[in-house]
């Protein structure tokens, strides 16, 4: 049988090496062909030179120049070295691809995985924006392209293995009543409100159970993580946000659950570890070994559940009502939300101004039904500029 080509949208990310770790367990299964990074040449060198893919794609042009001359003093000539978004678009839809981990984080992400469903590719999502900024748009260039969407976020591939017939859609007809979705609750989940102003982006990113890139660690401590899960849960499992549930499980054992109409509910366990749903997709409709060891749940002893605190955690909120709100709305948050962690993450906002910027930015911005990709951009260009705005405002005020 021949290996399946892959191209891992990216690879230098927690998802990325995680992806590389079981595709490694399977060398008569899988063959790198692309890997890909935003600016980081160096992680990029090293995994180019351990895989020998077919291409190696950097969105940043002097990035790309520096891959390409770390490769050159190492006499590694395998793997030819390009540069910008179209070279992303062009290794995520290449004929000869036959996978592709959307894993690429933020709105970055959005053109390649859109990209690689233009071209019928079998596509392991882990970036969830694309669905967040893009969903009516992305869910019928799937259906057009008859493209295989597999989750790749833990609760999402949880969810989509609980159901009874394997598909995402028509959970009514599959008797589905309720989708309950769980996260940790995040590193502050115990610690008081009134503290929160004083966390630190170190603090922020110190994920309990998970080992995540920054930008996504600070999405679990606001909970907006859960948020965007939220939105991209109602896409992919054409729902509303009334039939989700978001259920606070601080061991992250129970990775999510499907309630069904005659009272049953079904959950999928696993230790906190991403190569579980990254091999369930990669091989699916089969099963392969990830590398996960098995769950001790005697040892476990417990499991713990509570509702969030939207209060404290107001990203949650902002999150649902973008969901309930449609349209361009989500984009919206989607790109204050990375304007105000980028910010906090550089010391230039308090943690509890992340939620305030977004929501200020959500009051400003005009939600309209996208037609086009375009109009998404606008959207989120639009909120972007909002929330620089906003930003700035604070800083004067201060």
């Amino acid at each position: 049988m021949a290996r399946e080509q892959v191209t891992i949208l990216g690879s230098t990310g927690s998802i990325g090496v995680s992806t590389l770790d079981v595709l490694a367990r399977q060398p008569d299964r899988f063959d790198v062909y692309a890997l890909t990074a935003n600016t980081g040449a160096d992680d990029l060198a090293s995994q180019v030179m351990a895989v020998n893919p077919r291409f190696a794609v950097l969105r940043d042009a002097d990035a790309a120049t520096r891959l390409q001359n770390k490769l050159d003093e190492a006499g590694h000539t395998g793997t030819e070295v390009l540069a910008g978004e179209d070279n992303l678009c062009r290794v995520a839809s290449d004929e000869v691809v036959d996978v592709v981990m959307a894993a690429i984080v933020g709105a970055a992400g959005l053109e390649p995985t859109l990209a690689a469903v233009n071209a019928g590719k079998k596509v392991l999502l882990a970036n969830k924006e694309a669905l967040v900024m893009a969903g009516r748009l992305f869910m019928e260039a799937v259906e057009r392209s008859s493209a295989v969407l597999l989750p790749i976020d833990s609760e999402h591939n949880a969810i989509f293995q609980c159901l009874a017939d394997g598909s995402l859609r028509d959970l009514p007809a599959q008797g589905v009543s309720k989708i309950l979705l769980t996260g940790s609750g995040g590193p502050f989940r115990e610690v008081p409100a009134e503290q929160l102003a004083e966390v630190t982006p170190d603090q922020a990113c110190a994920h309990p159970n998970w080992s995540m890139g920054r930008k996504i660690s600070v999405d679990s401590a606001t909970m907006m993580n859960k948020g965007l899960e939220l939105i991209e849960a109602c896409w992919l499992f054409d729902t509303d946000a009334d039939n989700i549930t978001v259920v606070v499980h601080p061991q992250s054992i129970i990775h999510s659950m499907v309630e069904y109409i005659d009272g049953s509910v079904l959950a999928q366990l696993g230790n906190p570890d991403m190569r579980t749903p990254i091999a369930h997709a990669l091989a699916w409709p089969e099963r392969m070994p990830s590398g996960v060891g098995s769950l001790d749940i005697i040892s476990q002893g417990r499991l713990d559940f509570q509702a969030p605190d939207e209060v404290k955690f107001p990203c949650l909120r902002l999150a649902r009502e973008a969901a309930i709100r449609g349209g361009t709305a989500a984009a919206s948050l989607n790109a204050a939300n990375e304007v105000a962690v980028a910010a906090f993450l550089a010391g230039e906002l308090p943690f509890p101004g992340i939620a305030q910027v977004i929501e200020s930015v959500m009051q400003i911005v005009d939600v309209v039904e996208p037609d086009s990709l375009a109009d998404v951009k606008f959207a989120d260009r639009q909120a972007r500029e909002a929330a620089e705005t906003v930003l700035a405002a604070r800083v004067e005020v201060r």
